[in-house]
């Protein structure tokens, strides 16, 4: 099993099957448009601009688990992202990401990498998953870690080094 086994919900409401992504390398990040992080989109646009034509994918999932922070409904979501960021990546559906009630996905990703001192639960907006091209999720970054950090590891992944 991997991440390109689940299917998921668009942020228009259409379901989308992960498979459509094989052979990508996936930054899989959970958004909130009203939190300290939320600067962090410019910085996943700036990656997905520079590497997606190399194999990069960037899936934001929004949620609002961590403070409220992400209250509105999916279009004004997608309006948010749009306006604010120019965000071109792909955006779904609001999910939770922790809880009984967490996204078949989320639960998956979150035992394959865990976080820090192993514990699975997400601490916060923008935290990311990084998966390979065939589907194993090779690491998890917390939320503060700036997505210009990450390209050593996106490089290595996408076979640029």
């Amino acid at each position: 099993m991997g991440v390109y086994d689940f299917t998921v919900k668009k942020i228009d409401g259409q379901t989308e099957p992960l498979s459509r992504y094989e052979g990508k390398v996936v930054l899989i990040v959970n958004t909130a448009s009203k939190c300290g992080f939320t600067p962090q989109y410019k910085g996943l646009q700036a990656l997905y601009d520079k590497y997606r034509d190399l194999g990069l994918e960037i899936l934001g999932f929004p949620c609002n688990q961590f403070g409220q922070q992400e209250p509105g409904t999916n279009k004004e979501i997608q309006q948010f992202c749009d306006l604010n960021y120019n965000v071109s990546f792909p955006m779904f559906a609001k999910v939770d990401v922790n809880g009984a009630n967490a996204d078949p996905l989320y639960q998956y990703i979150k035992k394959e990498a865990k976080g820090a001192l192993g514990s699975r639960a997400v601490k916060w907006n923008f935290t990311k998953f990084l998966v390979d091209r065939k589907g194993n999720v090779v690491k998890r970054f917390a939320p503060q870690t700036e997505p210009e950090k990450l390209i050593a590891e996106i490089e290595e992944v996408l076979k640029l080094c």
